[in-house]
């Protein structure tokens, strides 16, 4: 899945979301000063500044394969490492850093075993690997509501609940099959308020991750429809609240 769109798209589609897990995410993790992170798939920057804060732009290094991510990234974070990378390639030597993060990224990785088998391999020994992915496959992530009328319309539709780590206990069998050890997992919750419908169906239409390549690939009128079936399905007036559950997991390297 390409995510060669601009940052600003990204971040009215997914940023209202992925900015408060990175709080949480960085808790789980028990992040502690003085320690060198990554961020894997870094996107905008959403973990990135959450890192910066609580470590400093020295101690923050991160990737993403996206030429507009890493160039929005760059921009926003003038002082850190910011490398166009994929997941399963890192440049980066063996033992490096402390703690490797990809928030919402496993899911779009080609390989999810060799991509988290990268991230321990440049994290020290003893030293956390943590991911999370939306819960697409049972129904607690953020475009639960969206592709829930997809399937209505178009029942042959191919959603995102079949991505690797959206269900429960998926990612915690890939950090398995990646040898890494100590594997714990939970669940992190945010919640989004959208003041209408409008609000919340505008950046569907952007053409961001799957969901957006679905509609930009429908013509006016299938557009037309499911705008309409979204519509039935949500508050009919505002705010419109979105309760988004992360699977997420975290293991130690050996």
């Amino acid at each position: 899945m390409s995510f060669e769109v601009g940052a600003d798209a990204y971040g009215r589609f997914m940023g209202r979301y992925s900015e408060p897990l990175a709080a949480k995410f960085v808790a789980f993790a028990r992040l502690t000063e003085g320690r060198q992170a990554l961020d894997v798939g870094c996107g905008t920057g959403a973990l990135t500044a959450e890192l910066v804060g609580r470590l400093g732009a020295g101690a923050v290094s991160a990737v993403d394969p996206s030429d507009a991510f890493v160039t929005a990234a760059r921009s926003r974070f003038p002082a850190v490492d910011i490398r166009r990378a994929a997941a399963e390639r890192l440049p980066f030597p063996d033992d490096v850093f402390d703690f490797a993060f990809a928030q919402l990224v496993v899911h779009f990785m080609d390989d999810p075993v060799a991509g988290l088998r990268e991230m321990a391999r440049v994290t020290r020994r003893g030293g956390v690997v943590t991911a999370c992915v939306w819960d697409h496959a049972g129904g607690g992530g953020p475009l639960t509501a969206f592709w829930r009328a997809v399937l209505d319309l178009d029942p042959h539709a191919r959603d995102e609940s079949a991505l690797a780590g959206a269900r429960e206990g998926h990612l915690a069998e890939l950090f398995a099959a990646a040898g890494l050890r100590d594997i714990e997992s939970t669940v992190l919750t945010v919640r989004a308020s959208f003041a209408s419908f409008d609000e919340w169906w505008e950046p569907f239409t952007l053409g961001v991750g799957p969901a957006g390549a679905y509609v930009q690939g429908l013509d006016a009128r299938r557009r037309d429809a499911l705008r309409g079936r979204c519509a039935a399905l949500l508050p009919r007036q505002g705010p419109i609240d979105i309760v988004a559950s992360a699977w997420t997991t975290l293991g130690r390297a050996c």
